[in-house]
């Protein structure tokens, strides 16, 4: 029979571009982890909270999170009634629209946690996603710099919850007031000032000459891309690297030990005294020197010295940070995909906000929060191979075949068996187990098929014989798996035989649950 060729053609299944389906191992592992997450920052005293996906696109106001084309970095449209909508680019601006809308009915200081996806328009790339998600913590309506160093004490505990070792992480803190109070006091204009910010945020992958070259008339990189530098005089280019090196010692002491607290002290006093000269006359600058000594002494009576440090080269890029700034930074090398050993780099960050909130609000509100991006801490769990994300963590599936689906009559018994199951409970009465019934079609072969490629533990079977004795066959199969790897020679050995009988083996009907217990024990031993 020929075609119809009247017939319309099928549609192309394609994913649009910076967007990715993820597979049950991976949504588990994410699920697992965003749990300890909401532990640790409820441990906090945080609560949850949810907006919507869609913003009023002035909500957003300018803080656009594509400083080079501030109109482009959403995806935006128009509402029936003609008013611009976003869809979300952080979680940041959602907070504090929120926040500002809900302001008398929530208690001040308010700290607030919320997860979700957000949607950035750009083009996509290797690692860069058009959506992806984040988790936040912020505490709105303190202006102390307390609010600031609990958020990184919360971050440091995160990090150590999720599996990743005090050493293989830091939390660094600076200040964008000294900063920009540090370019305040060398006269550096406003115009050449991101370009500025974008050369300090490299100091902690260049060297500082090559950090000297973006200050000064640009740099070449290895590939022969050229960057066209921040156009600095002399004067003003020595005074960013005099900063950016006080930045580096202080980093050091951030890692000293409780031995030699005094001379740390004495060199941590020596750093900001050169700060200070840095900031000279910039009121701002002088300001946010004490706010970072407020914290570095927070930190250091809440035992977190080491785990929280100052660095003065973090920057962060949004517009709307207004004092302390604070990334988590993984210190432990990974393998690229070019073979080449790096770290693996910041897989958290934020600051201090205090005109978001405002914005809407005719009276000053202060607030300080941070975001987790969860898919750039998930694949660095892996790579730590944190049990959090092994999918050993799952329940074991277990498939109950159907070898009479062709007769609707011995459904009923099938169903009875994935039901109990289902109820059944381990030791410390959580569920023993998942339990799937086979619903197609196929015959027996194709469903053992089926069994193992779901990454089942075992299989239940119960044809006409078994039914007739009132028992079922109960299928190991991980450990059948090894028994058909096996070579040769140990298939014929006494002990080879003697597993094949514990592979597969009968059970009274009534002893169903007491079976596939024994399974599932047997390989949560191993």
């Amino acid at each position: 029979m020929s075609a119809d060729k009247s017939a319309p053609a099928k549609l192309k299944a394609r994913q649009p571009r910076g967007f990715v389906d993820r597979g049950p191992a991976d949504v588990a592992a994410t699920e697992r982890m965003l749990a300890v997450i909401r532990g640790s920052f409820s441990l906090y005293g945080f609560d949850p909270v949810e907006t919507p996906f869609v913003e009023y696109t002035d909500a957003l106001g300018k803080f656009l999170p594509d400083q080079d084309r501030p109109n482009e970095g959403v995806f935006s449209f128009r509402d029936d009634d003609e008013q611009w909508l976003s869809l979300r680019y952080d979680l940041t601006a959602p907070l504090a629209r929120h926040v500002a809308e809900n302001f008398d009915a929530l208690p001040k200081p308010y700290r607030g946690y919320q997860v979700g996806y957000v949607f950035r328009n750009e083009k996509p790339g290797p690692g860069r996603f058009r959506q992806f998600m984040q988790f936040d913590a912020d505490i709105v309506g303190s202006s102390s710099v307390a609010a600031d160093a609990e958020i990184c004490m919360l971050a440091a505990d995160t990090m150590e919850k999720l599996g990743i070792k005090r050493g293989d992480y830091v939390v660094k803190v600076n200040n964008r007031k000294v900063l920009d109070g540090v370019m305040d006091a060398a006269g550096i204009d406003r115009d050449a000032r991101l370009t500025v910010l974008r050369a300090v945020d490299k100091a902690d992958k260049f060297p500082l000459e090559e950090v000297d070259k973006l200050l000064r008339s640009g740099r070449k990189d290895e590939s022969g891309d050229f960057t066209k530098g921040a156009g600095l005089s002399e004067a003003q280019a020595e005074t960013i690297l005099r900063y950016l090196a006080v930045g580096q010692r202080l980093a050091e002491l951030g890692k000293s030990t409780a031995s030699d607290s005094a001379r740390s002290a004495e060199l941590s006093a020596e750093a900001v005294t050169e700060l200070r000269t840095l900031v000279e006359g910039a009121e701002n600058g002088v300001a946010g020197i004490e706010e970072l000594e407020q914290i570095r002494e927070l930190v250091t009576a809440a035992g977190y010295l080491g785990r929280i440090i100052i660095d003065p080269s973090v920057v962060r890029g949004l517009e709307y940070y207004t004092g302390p700034v604070y990334e988590v930074e993984l210190t432990f090398p990974v393998t690229n995909e070019d073979g080449q050993v790096v770290r693996f780099g910041s897989v958290a960050g934020g600051g201090r906000y205090d005109g978001l909130v405002g914005r809407f609000r005719p009276e000053p509100v202060p607030a300080a929060g941070f975001s987790i991006g969860v898919s750039r801490l998930y694949s660095a769990l892996k790579a730590v191979k944190s049990p959090i994300v092994d999918q050993k963590n799952e329940l074991p599936l277990v498939v109950v075949t159907a070898m009479d689906n062709k007769s609707p009559e011995f459904m009923p018994a099938y169903q009875a068996f994935v039901s109990q199951l289902r109820q059944a409970k381990d030791g410390q009465g959580r569920a023993l187990c998942r339990a799937d019934l086979y619903l197609g079609s196929s015959g027996f072969n194709a469903q053992m098929k089926y069994a193992d490629r779901r990454g089942a533990t075992c299989a239940i079977i119960q044809g006409s014989s078994e039914r007739e004795a009132g028992t079922v066959v109960i299928k190991d199969l991980v450990l059948g798996a090894e028994l058909a790897a096996a070579g040769r020679d140990v298939k014929d050995s006494a002990e080879h035989k003697e597993r094949q009988a514990q592979a597969q083996f009968s059970v009274p009907v009534g002893e169903l649950v007491a079976g596939v217990r024994r399974v599932i024990e047997r390989h949560a031993r191993a």
